[in-house]
């Protein structure tokens, strides 16, 4: 692996790749020789800095890591999550081919059906009314509770498939910052409120102390009886959602092959579920599914997420770029980013390899972004002129939802090639000197001013374009981005499905909340941590 990265940087200094520009110049074909296509997706990498070469290096990359040989190992359910002996197989949740999937030789498949049928029963009856509170009224909204895994991508999700929305209200609360619960109980009325805790042990301290203050707030409305009508919950541990409140009916389970960056087409995802409706869900796993046999079955050079994977590992590794920026041209993917950023920094944050040893390659990359144009006047100068080269990933619909603003449509679809293109192209100085010099600067003045216009150019981009938004869509955009980083963690050989990187910081916060209680002192911390927390509960009083 270490002699092919070695001979890729050859390559790259030997074929003058990183000169995009100049690629572009020499081959009028570029964008349909480096893009390829999946039904209504397009993918176009021709704006990265590669090559034939390079193409042919990272495909004998691939090789040499047996990426191929592991993500049938994923899809047949073999333990490739190491560390806490599981398969992954999240994929099984949106098997539309319904295929068996051995975990034990077990088919997992009439489980994974029986949940999926009853939570959209569920989900339908909260939508038509049939399901009703306390009182006998009917739901109005819906809070979820959960954190991580079982927030982000349902959050995420809602929010993008707005314009399917036709079920009650939804709200999400994670945060144990109590002004967040604090600010979702001021807007509902508990007599049509559900609330639905997301925790598959039941024990999470963020989602469990929130939970408890939900139903603090029903208990205190409408009596201790009213609980069990006002809750549902995702978890598999019946003893303690029953101690809770929660009627047995009410939980649905998932497996412990689902890890939580991966759930939201399980059970967690049942917010979802209540406001698009299960045939609208269903849409989004058969989205996920052709994403699925698509990266199961295409080769290299057609397959979308080998592609990603490889470009990703690319720029981290050969070129040595420290970030990527996700830019969907699409405000209802306004929460894309942070979904990503879980899903790639949690599973390939890592230092370790799977042979226990330390890992002889960067790993994963910050990932981070906005949407556009919003983020062309917030943070596109430091993409377009800052000294780190930030490869940028653009996503844009060729249609949007409101056809009477066709016209914002379009100018968002300009802003987007335009970003692109500008990333590639740049100005030189000769260009921004014309450019001052034209509009009656004089010469003296121009040359001073004219290297602050400069744009180097050359950095890299790559886009996706697809017909609409839509459940489908956003189904095959999420497993897209989930096998891409399954690709880069094979590239990596880490195992990208635990994350034990959270539990120390838990552990450590377990132990403080008695300093900050008064019933410990703050004996064997270290004098930052102690003297920060002297300072706060002195300000405390």
């Amino acid at each position: 692996m270490k002699t092919i990265v070695e001979q890729l940087k050859s390559a790259v200094s030997a074929t003058n790749a990183t000169d995009i520009r100049a690629a572009f110049a020499a081959d009028p074909n570029r964008f349909s020789r480096f893009s390829t296509r999946l039904g209504d997706l397009l993918l176009d990498y021709s704006k990265c800095a590669l090559n034939d070469k390079v193409l042919a290096g990272l495909e004998a990359l691939a090789k040499a890591a047996k990426v191929e040989e592991k993500r049938d190992a994923m899809f047949r359910g073999d333990i490739i999550n190491i560390t806490e002996e599981r398969a992954v197989l999240h994929t099984a949740l949106r098997n539309r081919s319904n295929r068996p999937i051995l975990v034990g030789g077990k088919d997992v498949m009439p489980d994974v059906n029986a949940v999926l049928d009853a939570v959209g029963a569920f989900a339908d009856d909260v939508r038509s009314g049939a399901l009703k509170g306390a009182t006998g009224k009917k739901i109005t909204d819906v809070i979820s509770i959960g954190i991580g895994g079982s927030d982000l991508g349902p959050v995420m999700a809602t929010l993008a498939l707005a314009p399917f929305h036709d079920g009650p209200r939804l709200h999400f609360v994670s945060n144990v910052d109590g002004s967040h619960i604090a600010d979702a109980l001021k807007l509902l009325d508990p007599e049509t409120s559900l609330f639905i805790v997301a925790s598959k042990t039941f024990t999470t301290i963020e989602t469990m102390t929130n939970a408890a203050t939900a139903r603090a707030f029903i208990a205190g409305k409408l009596g201790e009886a009213a609980v069990g009508h006002h809750f549902a919950a995702v978890s598999t541990a019946l003893d303690k959602v029953a101690a809770f409140g929660i009627d047995a009916a009410r939980v649905f389970g998932f497996w412990d092959w689902v890890g939580g960056r991966y759930s939201i087409w399980s059970a967690i995802g049942l917010p979802l579920m209540i406001a698009v409706g299960a045939q609208n869900f269903g849409r989004f796993l058969d989205g996920g599914h052709a994403i699925d046999e698509h990266f199961r079955t295409a080769p290299v050079r057609e397959n979308i997420p080998m592609l990603l994977g490889l470009i990703g590992f690319y720029h981290r590794n050969v070129l040595g770029y420290p970030s990527r920026a996700i830019l969907p041209y699409d405000q209802r993917l306004s929460r894309f980013a942070a979904y990503l950023q879980q899903l790639d920094m949690e599973s390939n944050g890592k230092a370790v390899t799977l042979d226990s040893k330390p890992v002889e390659f960067q790993t994963g990359p910050v990932v981070w972004g906005e949407p556009g144009t919003n983020g062309q006047h917030a943070f596109y100068q430091l993409i377009h002129q800052g000294t780190d080269i930030i490869p940028a990933e653009f996503m844009i619909a060729a249609n949007g939802h409101e056809k009477d603003l066709r016209h914002q449509h379009q100018l968002l679809i300009a802003n987007c090639m335009a970003q692109s293109e500008a990333l590639m192209k740049g100005r030189t100085l000769a260009e921004a000197k014309a450019q001052l010099t034209s509009k009656g600067m004089d010469e003296a003045k121009a040359d001073k001013i004219a290297p602050h216009r400069v744009f180097t150019g050359n950095r890299p981009s790559l886009t996706f374009v697809y017909d609409q938004l839509d459940p489908f869509a956003l189904g095959r955009l999420i497993a897209l981005y989930e096998h891409r980083v399954f690709v880069e963690g094979a590239l990596f050989n880490i195992n990208s499905f635990d994350q034990w990187g959270v539990e120390l910081g838990k552990e450590l916060a377990t132990g403080l909340l008695p300093v900050l209680e008064g019933r410990e002192s703050a004996d064997g911390h270290d004098s930052s941590t102690a003297g920060l927390v002297a300072a706060l509960l002195k300000a405390q009083g």
